[in-house]
This record gives structure tokens, C-alpha cells and sequence, in this order.
């Protein structure tokens, strides 16, 4: 458990204190998608999904999530975010809608949870909102892209061939 900063010596969970730790300018990226068949992907570009729009309410989702990750993450620090923005957009081959998450702040800690989360709320919402349409829709490659920032440095992820 050593390791592990969010743990005691006994095992049991902790915050990990990052009072001591300089703030600095931490950014991250992160991306998912959610596969749809043809069809619900028209309607989605359309506009014909019923519940409305489909892109706008899952990027004010995303936005909402990621102001409220530490609620949902429970080692994750309140961050007061200096900016967060998503992109949705849609994809003929394979159909899917791609989501893209940044996240910013100047802090003792990443906001890479905070981009994470986004993405996945905002894949949540496309799946809520064209479920009537379509349950067998998948959610998948939600992942982290890059982060600066912080005492770790800079990450960029590399393309494996075997995760594509």
C-alpha cells in the first residue's frame, strides 16, 4: 500500500494533502465516443431525436460534470476550474458521436479527472437522450489525451496499435 497515496499505513482510504504542493497552470484532454447505428445518427443530425438537441445538452452536461467531479470522485480535490470546453461531433465511419473534453485551472493539483468526467457525462447524456431510438448503442475509448502541468510533467498518449 506504500505506493499507493491514497491510502494509510493501515490501509484505509485518505485525501492525499497537496497543501504543500506550488500552484500551477494544469491542463488536460481527454476523449470518448459513443457508436450509433446510421439511422440514429441522421436523426441526431437532423435533429429529430425527441428529446431535442442532442450535442448541446451532452456539452452542458459535460460542463456541469466536471465542475462537479470532486462530488462524484472521492478522493478527488474541489477544484475552482478557470475553464472547461467540449466538442461533439459527429462521425460517418464508424457513426458515433466523438466527444472531446478540455479542462483548465491553476492549482496544487491535475484536472484530469475533471476532463475525464466530462467526457463520460456528456457520453451518458447522448446514450440518455437516444435511447427511445436505439439501446444498443456503446460507449467506449474514453481516455486520457494529454496533461500539463504539476510536478509529474507533461503526458501525451501514444497510439498502440492494439487499442485502436
Amino acid at each position: 500500500m506504500a505506493d499507493f497515496t491514497h491510502f494509510q499505513q493501515d490501509g484505509r482510504p485518505k485525501m492525499v494533502d497537496v497543501s504543500p504542493k506550488a500552484p500551477t497552470l494544469r491542463t488536460a484532454r481527454a476523449s470518448g465516443r459513443v457508436l450509433v447505428s446510421r439511422d440514429t445518427l441522421e436523426l441526431i443530425r437532423s435533429g429529430g431525436i425527441r428529446k431535442g438537441d442532442v450535442l448541446g445538452c451532452a456539452q452542458i452536461a459535460g460542463i456541469m460534470a466536471a465542475k462537479r467531479t470532486a462530488d462524484l470522485i472521492p478522493m478527488c480535490h474541489p477544484l475552482g476550474l478557470s475553464g472547461v470546453e467540449l466538442q461533439l461531433t459527429l462521425s460517418d465511419d464508424p457513426p458515433a458521436v466523438e466527444i472531446s473534453a478540455s479542462t483548465r485551472c491553476t492549482g496544487p493539483t491535475g484536472v484530469e479527472m475533471e476532463a475525464l468526467t466530462a467526457v463520460s457525462v456528456a457520453a451518458l447524456t447522448v446514450y440518455d437522450m437516444c435511447k427511445a431510438v436505439q439501446r444498443d448503442m456503446v460507449i467506449d475509448q474514453i481516455r486520457l489525451e494529454e496533461k500539463t502541468g504539476g510536478k509529474s510533467g507533461d503526458f501525451k498518449r501514444e497510439v498502440h496499435p492494439s487499442w485502436r
